[in-house]
């Protein structure tokens, strides 16, 4: 298949001035192929959003990228110029913002707000442009004869807010389409609603698909591969059904028994599972592993030094001692 992107040991830092960087991103690595989706899973300040804005070079003032490189389609994303980067935002790439109500103008229509994409990179007319635009509202699950379109964000729903911004990054068909935490101010009902939208466009238009989520369950028939994010690393990854059902990371197998506990039906009278402990903070991460002072599998040597990333096999990739020593061993 043809490779999309390719990000090699993305490292992204915050700071500025005297103040001492703080590490969000550390040594991500990972290929994604036209029509794959792979799922992004973490607790919330894992660095996933982080990882999500630095991928089409939309990092905030106050962050840079250390080190590593950005290939989309070959083109390495670093050396380009804002300018060049404008192209690309919208026609390769396209990010699906977590909360629609902000990442849509207030004050102007909806309908205008996705002809604009078009005409960003369209040369089009602007009634041309608010034809398709309505095409593609129709697209993503809002019917033309309603009239969505002439109405302001403040006068729909959640989830037709997020159906528009899914609109406007379809738009110009794009190549990759980065999807961060997309459903997080749904119920579940139109969560569903949404999920199920984005897999049939992922399929329908071939899109290689990132989508990051807290929540294993929303990742379980919709992505290809799955990698777990802990302290700014990839601390797991895998193909989704392995690592769902045989779990190798405590972080991991931590967050599935979460997910678990509260799917069994009858809670009365029972405590929810839950990891002990707070994630670290990023200003000071502490020697060894990060996970450490939360692991109920820790050792002596997780506290002194960080775990380096080992391969057990059938395409795993886990951060872990314990399975260092079992590759030492064979």
């Amino acid at each position: 298949m043809e490779s999309v992107l390719q990000v090699q040991d993305l490292t992204v830092c915050y700071g500025s001035g005297r103040r001492r960087p703080v590490t969000a991103v550390n040594g991500v690595s990972f290929n994604l192929a036209a029509g794959e989706a792979i799922g992004i899973l973490g607790e919330s300040g894992c660095g996933k959003s982080t990882l999500a804005l630095a991928l089409p070079g939309l990092l905030p003032s106050n962050a840079y990228i250390q080190r590593g490189s950005i290939l989309f389609r070959g083109v390495d994303l670093g050396k380009l110029t804002e300018r060049q980067l404008q192209k690309i935002r919208g026609a390769g790439i396209s990010l699906v913002h977590q909360e629609p109500a902000l990442a849509l103008n207030p004050v102007i229509r909806v309908g205008h707000q996705v002809a604009e994409v078009l005409r960003a990179h369209k040369s089009i007319s602007s009634s041309q442009a608010r034809e398709e635009a309505r095409g593609l509202l129709a697209q993503v699950g809002l019917a033309a004869e309603s009239r969505i379109d002439e109405a302001y964000p403040h006068q729909l729903s959640g989830g037709q807010r997020q159906r528009v911004v899914i609109a406007q990054a379809i738009a110009c068909q794009p190549a990759l389409l980065i999807a961060d935490e997309p459903t997080t101010a749904l119920d579940m009902a139109v969560q569903v609603e949404i999920l199920a939208l984005l897999r049939n466009l992922q399929q329908k238009l071939n899109l290689a698909l990132i989508l990051i989520s807290h929540d294993p369950a929303l990742l379980t028939h919709l992505v290809h591969r799955i990698l777990v994010m802990y302290a700014g690393r990839v601390v797991e990854a895998g193909h989704t059904q392995d690592l769902l059902q045989k779990p190798l990371h405590p972080y991991t197998q931590g967050l599935l028994g979460c997910r678990l506990a509260t799917s069994t039906g009858d809670l009365q009278g029972r405590l929810l599972a839950a990891i002990p402990g707070e994630p670290p903070d990023m200003a000071s991460v502490a020697p060894g592993c990060a996970f450490a002072p939360r692991c109920p599998a820790r050792m002596e040597v997780c506290e002194t030094r960080s775990p380096d990333e080992t391969m057990p096999g059938n395409g795993r990739r886990v951060r872990c001692f314990k399975y260092e020593e079992q590759a030492e061993r064979s």
